[in-house]
């Protein structure tokens, strides 16, 4: 399917479930060299734990492989896009596309024409580890490149390592991206941390000098409201914010999360306001595992509330809202057919419509939780957050992020309650409790949740 074939229906339901972006994965030109990478990659069997209708003509190659920044024209080419772009832009959607930095595909015309563009090594480099590096027949002869990688892993076969040791490198890859950023309204950088000038230097022994601001600013000049965000691990994550990055990955939370660990979490979610703002949060996204595999849906249900209602870009995966539990794979053109699970889609119906509305308006706060009784240490199983501001809603969340019942008081930031009677509106359920606002004041709300369970209370005053 083109990319101008989408149907309205499609965008129309995004529009109407309250997305402000879409993120489309991997719709630059590959070449021939990444598919048969990918064969050599896995066997069929790994490939039919992701589609087990699979076929060989389903590999086309791992889409971070990029041949050069047009539209493939499997998706109908640069017209194809632009008509995309802008019938989401009349929904009131943005559209992000990729920006790979650290690699290009193996088969990539500068690999022929400009292999001083690559990072070089040697017969000995290529005896002793054959997983990262390649003999390539260039315009100056047959020359030995290392294959793009983070310094922790083996290098991945279907890529060449750019030299940001090379200043024309750096030239061209800022062009790159301004090239990218005429085309969609945001990018995601894939694995940006790599470009830091000390990881750099760990992986591959070469001084470069810092990108990422004269290159995000050169794309800005093109895209004055171009929006960037970060692929980054390793704890980078504020170094890339300060670099002019917009948004970078929240993997932390996501491992929090992912392990139960109600401490971490709150922990990380101790740090500054802005840096909190400018995270982005999800549960899945194609590196990880469907969440749904991966956790109970009592537990599914409360991660996805501690992530979605606090601040930052809210990163939701295709598939994750109908509960989809086949990872896709990102060298194969489709990916499983599956059943939706009824019950979690109608809990991330419910999750969209709070969010919506006017939920996140005011200022977020990291609430503090008290002992129910003495001797009773369930407190620390409970995140609980606030939003609330001059004119603005209020809100209150509390998720027992445990596997057994607890109970707390939380002190809630609400200065207005005394001697008022408080109605608590819970937005992800059916209930409303009253209470004496003096009371909540005084010595807070008292919860007792069952595991895993959540509330989402609005605060009203009568």
């Amino acid at each position: 399917m083109h990319l101008d074939e989408i149907p309205d229906l499609d965008l129309d339901r995004l529009r109407d479930r309250g997305f402000d972006w879409i993120w489309l994965l991997g719709v630059w030109q590959t070449c021939a060299a990444a598919a048969a990478a990918s064969r050599k990659m896995a066997d069929e069997q790994h490939y039919r734990q992701s589609l087990p209708d699979f076929s060989d003509e389903d590999i086309t190659g791992s889409r971070f492989a990029v041949c050069s920044y047009d539209v493939h024209v499997d998706f109908g080419g640069p017209e194809a896009l632009r008509k995309l772009r802008e019938r989401l832009r009349a929904r009131g959607i943005c559209l992000m596309l990729d920006f790979v930095p650290n690699h290009t595909a193996v088969d990539h015309e500068w690999v022929h024409g400009h292999p001083d563009f690559y990072v070089s090594g040697n017969a000995s480099d290529l005896a002793r580890k054959p997983s990262d590096y390649f003999e390539a027949q260039t315009n100056s002869g047959r020359k030995i490149l290392a294959h793009g990688r983070d310094p922790y892993f083996p290098g991945w076969i279907d890529t060449a390592q750019l030299n940001y040791g090379n200043p024309a490198v750096q030239s061209m890859m800022k062009k790159g991206l301004q090239r990218v950023a005429a085309l969609c309204d945001g990018v995601r950088c894939d694995m940006a941390m790599l470009l830091l000038p000390d990881v750099f230097q760990k992986t591959w022994g070469i001084e470069i000098q810092p990108f990422w601001s004269d290159a995000i600013a050169g794309a800005r000049q093109v895209n004055p409201k171009f929006v960037l965000m970060a692929e980054v691990y390793w704890n980078r994550e504020r170094q890339l914010q300060e670099l002019g990055f917009d948004y970078t990955y929240d993997k932390n939370l996501y491992d929090d999360l992912i392990q139960g660990q109600a401490d971490a979490a709150r922990d990380h979610l101790t740090g500054d306001i802005v840096y909190q703002h400018k995270s982005a949060r999800f549960l899945e996204n194609h590196d990880e595992k469907r969440v749904a595999a991966v956790l109970p849906r009592a537990m599914h249900e409360a991660a996805a509330i501690v992530s979605y209602f606090v601040p930052g870009l809210r990163f939701f995966h295709d598939g994750q809202l109908e509960g989809y539990r086949i990872k896709p794979n990102i060298h194969l053109r489709r990916q499983a057919i599956e059943p939706v699970d009824a019950d979690i889609a109608q809990f991330y119906s419910r999750l969209l419509d709070c969010l919506k509305g006017d939920f996140a308006q005011g200022g977020w706060s990291l609430l503090e939780t008290l002992p129910a009784w003495d001797g009773n240490p369930t407190q620390h199983n409970f995140l609980c957050f606030a939003w609330a501001g001059e004119g603005c809603p209020r809100h209150l969340i509390a998720v027992n992020f445990a596997p057994c019942q607890s109970q707390c008081y939380v002190k809630l930031p609400f200065e207005t309650l005394d001697g008022k009677a408080v109605a608590l509106r819970d937005e992800m359920g059916a209930e409303t409790y009253m209470r004496d606002g003096t009371e909540l004041n005084s010595r807070g709300l008292y919860l007792d949740l069952p595991p895993w369970r959540y509330n989402v209370f609005e605060i009203q005053t009568k």
